[in-house]
């Protein structure tokens, strides 16, 4: 399994900077990969159901030779979003180049209830900041779905009826 933590950083990559985020992509893509694998033959809706973790859904929404855009979204039940059905949340877009092996988040639901999103949204004022937050959050989560034990692969694809 490949180790972000070996990923060279410049010195003078500073937070929140262009060049650290280059980086923070980079992790995406690992941490990605962790979760799906080959990303570069990942396609189709994939559900990942983990015991004591809400479902993890997958959605392959774009293809082309080298990027790919998908929607990974957790899936709370109604009783524990006040909605009738599945609430999908946070709902990221997330783009993968390939031949550049990174993966970016590209947007994220458009409200937030918790407290610590809403302060990463609304401290975020410049395009670079709120670059910053959407991929820190990605990063942060990806890490989180897989120490859960959620994966993707063949075994977790669903039907086009599911």
């Amino acid at each position: 399994m490949i180790d972000d933590t070996l990923t060279v950083v410049s010195w003078r990559a500073r937070p929140r900077s262009f060049v650290s985020l280059m980086g923070l992509y980079e992790s995406n893509f690992i941490r990605l990969g962790w979760l799906a694998g080959s990303l570069e033959s990942l396609e189709g809706r994939h559900r990942s159901a983990v015991a004591g973790d809400c479902d993890l859904l997958l959605t392959v929404t774009e293809r082309s030779p080298y990027t790919s855009t998908l929607n990974l979204t957790y899936l709370l039940p109604g009783p524990l979003s006040g909605a009738e059905g599945d609430l999908q949340y946070p709902d990221m877009r997330v783009r993968i180049y390939h031949d550049a092996h990174l993966v970016e988040a590209l947007e994220w639901a458009g409200t937030h209830s918790q407290a610590v999103l809403k302060a990463l949204r609304s401290h975020a004022e410049r395009e670079l900041d709120q670059r910053w937050a959407r991929n820190v959050m990605l990063n942060k989560w990806l890490e989180y779905c897989v120490e859960r034990g959620h994966r993707f692969s063949s075994a977790t694809r669903l039907s086009a009826g599911e």
